[in-house]
């Protein structure tokens, strides 16, 4: 729980007020997560008489007593026994008038200005699958079975407070069953808005993509179908997957081909953890997140490879069933390929009209429809903690408290950036961020940024006053904020990076940080190609005081693609125009080669970066793994990362000039040794570690030499680079040795998706500063 830490008078009051009677508001996420009910048995058991009822910034609670004057107790079991999925952001208690109820009761909902916290999506409490299990249950394998624990909330509800007609349940009227479980504030279906059963709820179609014939069976037909080689398209809480067996090779080959994905890895939904342990191991943390109610796809080692399904990779993402459809889906099957529902670099599909005919041959859909369209959140364990590669179903829209200094009035809207965009808005100190949204170069993934805009403005009753952009001039997010008419702030793009977790960890005010951002790309203050730079940062301002040697970037954002370009221009830079032959750059006819070295020296088409990215891109591709021409980002340095053995602590040299600032950092010498070991053959395994290494020092050296000078002992690693748990840990292990602490982003992604949060700092500092 987040608040602020009352007084000791504040205590007292808080647990001894004056009087028979007293209000409470609580702030939060307490709406459709069984408070209400939870509250009504408390008053019943403690003995307190009055009313509960949602408003639109929460729940107020009128509690009052004959011959009680302690409501301590209730107050200490409020915090203590609460149910799981409430979050309590604010508590506020004063004294009321005595009204003289007679019992406790849940009033109706009140009407008004909206901004309280609405619940994830939540996974299949146990008590739901014993009656999905149980014949003698009226829901035995019913697959939208849920309760006040569980089930779609964010990805059904239309507008707040959260009730059954502001959801897309609203077209399903309830049973006599249902509305009497529905109206029993000892059942744990009180309230529960997307309530349902056989008799009064969704129901699920099995049909064919082309024509639409019905076919009969519904789950096991479609579980019969997926075991005999045929794709599926399956619709689940924010979207369809596309749904195949994984141990039949053709069927994965033919997905492939349909996904037009040759490489990148697909997820895995697994029964249960038994199953997912025969393909990777699992450490205790790894199991608590796939267990947890966000369910996530958890990145885990290999144990056993299965062809097709992450080539060239050590990791394997798996998750475990989050709805009861999928519980009975996998009854016979166990395990299931299951990726979103979209075309290449699209937003996944949320309604059989968004052509998800063309990716399948059978669909497995239901009647109740999707608000928000949200993809499965994606992360993987670093040291005790999550590292997201992707925020969302499950995780969105938990809202993120912002220091007390940063609090303003105005609401502020935040675009982020352009790729793996989010958006963010901010209300009453706190920021609501979306889940991921995708690049916004595809127009239906633009459409999805609108369409989300417009959802979180109405769901939050939020009327931005301010909006915030990425510096780059030609990002549509910049283009969409100056079409606003709004005061516009705009951000350095590694600077929001640090402001994020400025912001997650409270950091306070006035205090310096030194920024560690290394990523593939960011529009910089000088017009630049920013991506592996060191920033003295606070909410107010930053500076650059160290970043990589900039080298050519030989046909701008194709060189991104082809890291075989940045191989060449890191070889040029270490070599000048004698480069030593390398088997891998044998893969690229002579004429490239040729083609791409004139435009190096030329200067033509090749702008300067000091992007970390692109230095992992070289190496990959020098050490001969990673591709002529990459299918999906960062793919060459995962192929790095996932030979580089974790047991060797070998380096290599490399260069921190400090003659001016700001300081740079050389990797020419990193580069022949790895051109020396690579003609002496050795293997990726150590060469690949050792670069890990060199990089893990000189984050530390540049670190030292900041604190030398500025007495600035803590460092924030962030950006898209460090969602390489082997880096993160070394660079983390070395500056925790040295004495330094380290900030890393915890509940948000590394990546660009914590861009909007990082500008909502931005903008708050700038307002608050101006008063």
């Amino acid at each position: 729980m987040n608040r602020k830490k009352p007084s000791a008078r504040a205590r007292k009051t808080r647990l001894r007020p004056a009087g028979r009677a007293v209000r409470i508001t609580v702030g939060g996420v307490v709406q459709g997560v069984g408070f209400r009910p939870f509250l009504y048995r408390l008053a019943d058991r403690l003995g307190y008489k009055g009313w509960v009822k949602n408003f639109g910034s929460g729940v107020k609670i009128h509690l009052e007593s004959k011959k009680k004057t302690d409501f301590g107790p209730f107050l200490r079991a409020l915090e203590e026994d609460k149910p799981p999925l409430v979050r309590i952001e604010s508590l506020d208690l004063r004294p009321a008038n005595y009204q003289g109820s007679s019992g406790f009761k849940i009033k109706k909902s009140e009407e008004g200005e909206s901004f309280v916290f609405i619940s994830p999506d939540i996974a299949t409490c146990r008590a739901c699958r014993r009656e999905i299990a149980d014949p003698e249950e009226r829901r035995y394998r019913y697959p939208f079975t849920n309760c006040t624990d569980c089930g779609p909330r964010y990805t059904i509800v239309r507008s707040l407070p959260y009730d059954r007609p502001k959801t897309t349940m609203a077209g399903f009227d309830m049973c006599r069953d249902c509305r009497r479980e529905y109206e029993d504030p000892a059942d744990r279906r009180y309230h529960a808005q997307p309530i349902a059963c056989p008799v009064c709820g969704p129901r699920v179609t099995l049909k064919e993509a082309q024509g639409g014939k019905w076919i009969p069976g519904g789950i096991e037909a479609a579980a019969d179908l997926i075991r005999k080689g045929r794709i599926l398209a399956v619709k689940g809480l924010g979207g369809f997957h596309v749904v195949c067996d994984p141990r039949r090779p053709g069927a994965v080959r033919r997905l492939r081909v349909i996904k037009k994905r040759q490489r990148k890895p697909f997820a895995l939904m697994a029964r249960d953890i038994s199953t997912i342990e025969q393909y990777a191991y699992i450490c205790p943390a790894e199991r608590r997140a796939l267990l947890s109610a966000g369910r996530p796809i958890v990145l885990l080692r290999k144990k056993k490879d299965i062809p097709g399904i992450s080539p060239h990779l050590d990791e394997i993402g798996f998750m475990l069933p989050y709805t009861p459809l999928h519980h009975l889906l996998l009854e016979k099957l166990s395990l299931i390929v299951a990726t979103s529902s979209n075309p290449k670099d699209a937003p996944i599909a949320k309604d059989e009209k968004e052509g998800i005919g063309r990716l399948c041959d059978f669909i497995l859909t239901h009647d109740r429809p999707i608000q928000t369209r949200a993809d499965d959140s994606v992360l993987k364990l670093a040291g005790d903690g999550p590292l997201f590669l992707r925020r969302a179903r499950g995780y969105v829209p938990y809202p993120q408290r912002v220091p007390a200094h940063l609090h303003i009035s105005e609401h502020i809207l935040a675009l982020g950036g352009e790729l793996k965009d989010t958006v963010s808005v901010y209300k009453n100190g706190y920021v609501i961020t979306s889940q991921f949204l995708g690049d916004l170069d595809e127009y239906q993934n633009y459409r999805y940024f609108e369409e989300t805009i417009a959802h979180l403005e109405r769901l939050f009753d939020v009327r931005p006053r301010v909006v915030v952009s990425d510096l780059h001039p030609h990002f549509r997010t910049t283009r969409y904020a100056q079409r606003l008419g709004l005061p516009h702030f705009k951000v350095q793009h590694h600077y929001a990076h640090v402001l994020a977790v400025l912001l997650e960890h409270q950091v306070p005010a006035g205090r310096k940080v030194l920024g560690v951002a290394f990523d593939g790309y960011g529009y910089g203050q000088d017009g630049g190609a920013w991506g592996g730079e060191f920033l003295l940062s606070d909410y107010s301002s930053f500076t650059r005081i160290a970043h990589f040697k900039p080298v050519p970037l030989p046909g701008g954002d194709r060189a991104a693609r082809e890291p075989w370009r940045m191989a060449l221009a890191y070889l040029r830079e270490a070599y000048g125009e004698e480069v030593p032959p390398l088997p891998s750059l044998e893969k690229v006819d002579r004429k490239s080669r040729d083609l791409i070295t004139n435009m190096i020296s030329s200067g033509i088409n090749s702008p300067l970066t000091s992007s970390c990215g692109r230095l992992f891109d070289a190496v990959s591709y020098l050490v001969g793994l990673a591709p002529v021409e990459v299918e999906f980002e960062a793919e060459a340095p995962l192929r790095l990362e996932a030979v580089s053995r974790r047991n060797i602590k070998a380096s290599y040299p490399y260069e921190l000039l400090t003659d001016r600032e700001p300081w740079q950092l050389s990797f020419a010498a990193t580069i022949r040794e790895i051109v020396r070991d690579v003609s002496r053959k050795v293997p990726p395994e150590r060469t690949g570690a050792a670069f890990h290494h060199t990089l893990a020092a000189a984050i530390a050296s540049v670190s030292e030499r900041v604190r030398e000078v500025h007495g600035i002992a803590t460092v924030a690693l962030v950006g898209g680079v460090f969602l390489n748990k082997t880096l993160l840990t070394l660079a983390s292990q070395r500056l925790q040795k040295k004495g330094f602490e380290v900030l890393r982003p915890g509940q948000y992604s590394p990546n660009d998706e914590s861009i909007s949060l990082g500008q909502v700092a931005y903008a708050l500092a700038r307002l608050k500063g101006r008063r």
